[in-house]
């Protein structure tokens, strides 16, 4: 079959503190004492002194030796912590930035959506924005028009269709944005974890586009920290870690193995600093953590006992209307349920606006919960319908024991990820 996309040995670097430099305008005596203070910078330069108030510099490898070919048609999962080097793979391929070492072939038109408004000039209206994605794609207004109506139908955004995109939400900027990524009929389709900005039934309308997308024959590359929809869209998938490619395989071998190996054993996952995104600012997670009900930070539990979630995060400036909460799931990206620390509404009231400062959000999980297996931790951190500032679906992993939970005296395994000991009664009538 045809090569759609070839890597060779890549691998992209980026500078790190390094000093901003802001443009500013000079006057005479200033561009004066620049001149006359050359010699002495080059002077301790040679001796390796630095002038005061400067900032070293280093490197990090964001990618280091990628190599991989995709087939024309196929789907490929790309999967990895956040900062293992996901997101600046598919800028790469998608020519937004260029590779520090390696090669890159990419046949066909490559249509991205990287971010919210990936591509958008915010002063042009949703209209013209369609028709320029086209242009850039290299498609003919023929071709544009043919698809306008069904890329509208699907964003719900018409009554805005002629209102500049700077005033759309961003939900709406989302539904054009990945309307128009997935109607344009690009041979080759890039999409970022991007779809969980969205409300739970646009995700569900949008994985259904990127299935039927698939089904066409197109390339697809996809990156999400949802297990279930990595394995229902992709046939393979790749694992990053810390830049470098660590696996390649059929999705299932390769989400298992992801999730087994990428989990915290320990009971305890505590985030490094390069771990968390920029964007995450002012909440910064610190730590989440397993107690059994003695206070112990365990890997395993009894779904006899219970058990206390622990996350602490530190807000390095006041967030309102901020929820912090959990995603229990099944290690194969199956929902058990989601929980907030300010579902409840005094709670909301109390803690609705928080101070900077360090904080621990618990939970108890009760007994006779879980049944026997392993199940994934995720975690979440937004203010509802503001802003997510931090995500991370997989942060945590642990076992759960069925030692004399309800029903062992029968060999046969229970499905289900719960095991509730319910109250039943049993009444003689005749």
């Amino acid at each position: 079959m045809t090569i759609a996309i070839s890597v060779n040995n890549l691998s992209k670097r980026y500078k790190i503190g390094a000093a901003q430099q802001k443009f500013q305008y000079n006057m005479f005596r200033d561009v004066l004492m620049d001149t006359l203070m050359t010699p002495v910078r080059v002077y301790r330069a040679l001796r390796g002194q630095g002038m005061r108030g400067t900032t070293a510099t280093s490197t990090i490898w964001a990618l280091k030796d990628i190599s991989f070919d995709l087939e024309e048609g196929k789907v490929l999962g790309i999967v990895g912590r956040n900062g293992a080097g996901k997101s600046t793979l598919l800028k790469i391929l998608s020519r937004i930035t260029e590779p520090t070492e390696g090669t890159v072939t990419v046949r066909g038109r490559v249509g991205s959506l990287l971010e919210v408004g990936t591509g958008f000039h915010p002063e042009l209206t949703g209209r013209e924005n369609i028709y320029m994605n086209g242009a850039i794609l290299g498609m003919k207004r023929a071709e544009i028009d043919r698809k306008f109506d069904e890329i509208v139908e699907f964003s719900e955004v018409a009554q805005f269709i002629d209102t500049p995109v700077k005033r759309y939400s961003s939900g709406m900027y989302l539904r054009l944005a990945f309307a128009v990524a997935a109607h344009l009929e690009p041979e080759i389709l890039v999409v970022d974890e991007v779809l969980a900005v969205g409300d739970a039934d646009f995700q569900k309308k949008c994985l259904g586009k990127m299935g039927d997308v698939a089904q066409q024959g197109r390339t697809v590359l996809f990156v999400s920290h949802n297990m279930s929809a990595i394995l229902r869209l992709t046939q393979e998938a790749i694992v990053l870690k810390k830049g470098q490619l660590i696996k390649r395989a059929p999705t299932p071998e390769a989400v298992d193995f992801y999730l087994s190996s990428g989990q915290a054993e320990s009971g305890q996952r505590i985030w490094e600093a390069e771990e968390v995104p920029a964007a995450s600012q002012p909440f910064r997670p610190l730590a989440i953590r397993i107690k059994d009900r003695s206070g112990n930070v365990v890997d395993t539990i009894r779904s006899t006992e219970p058990l206390t979630v622990e996350w602490e995060y530190q807000l390095d400036a006041p967030i309102t209307a901020l929820r912090v909460g959990i995603y229990l799931s099944t290690m194969r990206g199956e929902y058990v349920f989601t929980s907030f620390d300010t579902d409840d509404a005094r709670q909301y009231e109390q803690f609705g606006a928080r101070a900077a400062g360090r904080y621990i959000s618990r939970c108890e999980i009760p007994a006779d919960f879980f049944n026997e297996g392993r199940y994934a931790l995720g975690v979440n951190a937004s203010s509802f319908g503001v802003k997510r500032y931090f995500m991370d679906e997989n942060a945590l992993s642990f076992n759960v024991d069925i030692s004399g939970a309800p029903g062992t005296q029968w060999p046969e395994p229970r499905v289900g990820p719960v095991r509730p000991r319910l109250d039943w009664k049993i009444e003689k009538i005749d």
